[in-house]
């Protein structure tokens, strides 16, 4: 129902090696067995806690210092109370603008804060979606102190809007955001910082159909999330519109997988190209690459393979059927 696989493609900006506190935030306009607002804060990969309008209070999965707790409190209500009443005020606009008048109408909102390799806070990111589509997109640059709209606003700002949004990242988003940050990195820092290399498996599947081969290259068990993964033909990267897959899914021990497919035709499998997949990961000291055995799967290989196959086969029961006759005579004649 929601637009999660939006969501995590956004989240592809963050770089690799840094660090980032993300909240992804639902508003339902209408009868659902959904609470109204939820928010979902996660630390990089990993779901901290969770905030819904049906208790108004923040639920964090990892045990904190208890010091901090009306801290938490307080922040979350302030934070996520914004949240709540600008959302809300912004769907009863959206709704008249897009002549959506009965049912239900889902605004989402990525958003949150990144530390860089260095350590130092980065900007803040900002999405939109509303009914599963027409994206905006904001940038807190906090080194200028100004937003940077990357995509059109469905209702324009004023600058006195403008003015009281930039306030309150600068003085209430952006610094709430990365004490949060750093005070569960440090606490988590020993299982986000772990490294796990990728497992890899080719496979090779023939078409009936059309005579061709799909090949498949899989990297599954690694953590962090981030991979390079690249089919080549004859040493060059394969086009993108050509390769199915590609999503980064996440494993149920905390592992992630990534799967690349691409079909070879009959035609191109006699031209006998040189097909490999290479990868990139932070727990690999130099890339991997893997070179698939195409030719062995050629379906007139195959072939005559089976036909040979079915040779030997009679030859030796011809042979087994020969000697049991003989050694029946042999005992007859005795």
């Amino acid at each position: 129902m929601f637009m999660f696989v939006y969501m995590l493609s956004c989240w592809k900006v963050v770089s690799a090696g840094s660090h980032s506190l993300m909240t992804l935030v639902t508003y339902i306009d209408g009868q659902t067995q959904f609470p109204e607002f939820s928010v979902v804060v996660m630390l990089d990969d990993l779901q901290i806690g969770y905030y819904d309008s049906v208790t108004w209070k923040p639920v964090y999965r990892i045990h904190s210092d208890a010091k901090y707790f009306e801290e938490e409190q307080s922040d979350a209500g302030l934070v996520f109370g914004d949240m709540y009443t600008g959302m809300k005020n912004r769907v009863f606009y959206l709704k008249k603008l897009q002549n959506h008048t009965a049912g239900v109408y889902v605004q989402q909102r990525l958003a949150g804060c990144e530390l860089l390799n260095d350590y130092k806070p980065g900007p803040v990111h900002f999405w939109d979606a509303f009914g599963g589509q027409n994206m905006e997109e904001l940038i807190f640059d906090t080194q200028k102190k100004d937003i940077q709209i990357k995509k059109p606003w469905m209702i324009s700002w004023d600058q006195t809007k403008l003015n009281k949004v930039k306030f309150m990242y600068e003085n209430l988003y952006h610094p709430t955001c990365i004490k949060v940050l750093q005070r569960y990195l440090n606490m988590e820092k020993s299982n986000l910082m772990r490294k796990v290399k990728p497992r890899v498996r080719l496979m090779r599947k023939t078409l009936s159909d059309s005579h061709g081969l799909q090949i498949s290259c899989l990297a599954t068990g690694f953590y962090p999330r981030h991979i390079n993964l690249t089919l080549f033909r004859d040493g060059q990267p394969v086009d993108d519109d050509q390769i199915t897959g590609g999503q980064i899914l996440p494993n149920g021990d905390g592992t992630y997988q990534m799967r690349k497919s691409l079909v070879i035709s009959e035609e191109e499998l006699r031209e006998e190209h040189k097909y490999n997949c290479a990868m990139k990961h932070l727990s690999l000291d130099n890339k991997l690459d893997f070179t698939f055995d195409v030719a062995e799967s050629d379906p007139a290989f195959f072939s005559q393979s089976v036909v040979f196959s079915v040779l030997v086969f009679m030859c030796v029961a011809v042979l087994i059927i020969t000697a049991l006759i003989i050694r029946r005579k042999r005992r007859a004649a005795g």
